[in-house]
Order: C-alpha cells, then structure tokens, then sequence
C-alpha cells in the first residue's frame, strides 16, 4: 500500500468543504495530516490591472492553474514538500508569499473543481462531495467574502449571478457523479462524518502497519 493516502472534497462554492477538512484535521491531529487548497493555484496575472482582474471568471476551469497544482500533489505523492503560492482574494493575484508544506500520512485536498480533470480526480484514494442548497451557500459566501476577503455586497451578489451559479450548473454539479461519499449539510452530518472517520482511521491503521 502507497503513501500517503490522498483525501479530496470537492462542492460549491460555500457548501463547506473547508470546514469538512478541518473537521478532519483536528480529529486526527496535524501531525497525520495537511490540508491543500485548490484555491492557492488560481492563474497569477500580475500585468492586469485589478479592475481587469476582477472581471476574469475565476470559477471556470480554465481559471485554474492545473499544471502547478498537478506537480505539486505528485510532489507530496513522492513525499516531497512543496512551496503552495499565497493567493490574496483581495487584490485577485498571488502575493508572492508562499507556504511551505510537506507530506504527511493523510493529504486532504479541497476545491471547487477537484473533480472536473480527470488525471487530478484520479490521485485521490477517496473523493467526497459536500452539498449543501444554493441559498445556504450563497448566504456563506457573502459572509465569507465581505468579512475575509474585502468584497462589497454588490460585487459579490454580482459575481454570483454572473459566474458563479452559472459555472457552478455547468461544471461543479456534475463531478459529483465521481464522488465516493457525497455528504449532505458538510460538516454538520455527524453521520456522514463519522463514516468517513471510520475510513480514514482504517487507512492509519495500515499505515501504522506499514
């Protein structure tokens, strides 16, 4: 059996895929975990002034920058540590600033389109869909984007209705035909994560073996 064990959860936008993740995080302790955010790797255009790069439709699959993301999760699969780029939200680029994080037992990824390319779908050992109805997550996202990522309530409702729900229809809603484990309500289903626990203690429990 190959290490480490890659964990991917993929959903909407606001649907609580980071939280899912943390959930799993801080059960089983950082030390047998590290979490990657699809999020970090969205295209850099730093010769673009910001009213430009605010109108690029970031939740189209093309806005991704699969390449980097693609040789950084085969980097951790080898067991090697990466420099995961810093996005700022705010000012819709890169920061310059990087993370470095290295592999451990259990890697957790989460992105909207974790699922959409086929040759990053099929890294992970378990792939989990988080969904959650579109009022719910569109009153998240407001909260998040006003509060962390210095957006304004028109430019959010703006984005959503221009991009996002569409996008979201068009290529997030149909990767959840390749999820093992679709979870309703995220991390409030006790069940479904007790389940999906039970899995992941499993696969350490090999792992403490190995």
């Amino acid at each position: 059996m190959s290490w480490p064990k890659f964990i991917g959860i993929a959903g909407g936008t606001g649907s609580g895929k980071t939280t899912v993740a943390k959930i799993i995080q801080q059960k089983l302790g950082n030390d047998k975990t590290c979490i990657i955010s699809m999020d970090s790797y969205y295209k850099d255009f730093p010769n673009l002034p910001l009213s430009k790069r605010k109108k690029i439709n970031y939740d189209h699959p093309s806005a991704f920058d699969i390449r980097l993301f693609k040789s950084h999760l085969l980097k951790l699969k080898e067991g090697k540590c990466i420099e995961v780029p810093e996005y700022s939200f705010a000012q819709y680029a890169r920061s310059g600033k990087f993370k470095k994080v290295c592999p451990a037992p259990i890697v957790i990824v989460e992105g909207i389109l974790l699922f959409y390319f086929e040759d990053i779908r099929d890294l992970f050992d378990i792939k989990i869909f988080i969904d959650a109805d579109a009022d719910v997550r569109i009153i998240r996202r407001i909260r998040r984007d006003v509060l962390k990522r210095g957006r304004d309530l028109g430019s959010v409702t703006k984005q959503y209705l221009d991009t996002v729900r569409p996008m979201h229809i068009q290529f997030v809603e149909p990767t959840k035909r390749f999820a093992d484990i679709i979870i309703p309500r995220g991390g409030k289903n006790e069940i479904a994560m007790d389940i999906i626990m039970a899995k992941i203690t499993s696969l350490l429990n090999e792992y403490k073996k190995h």
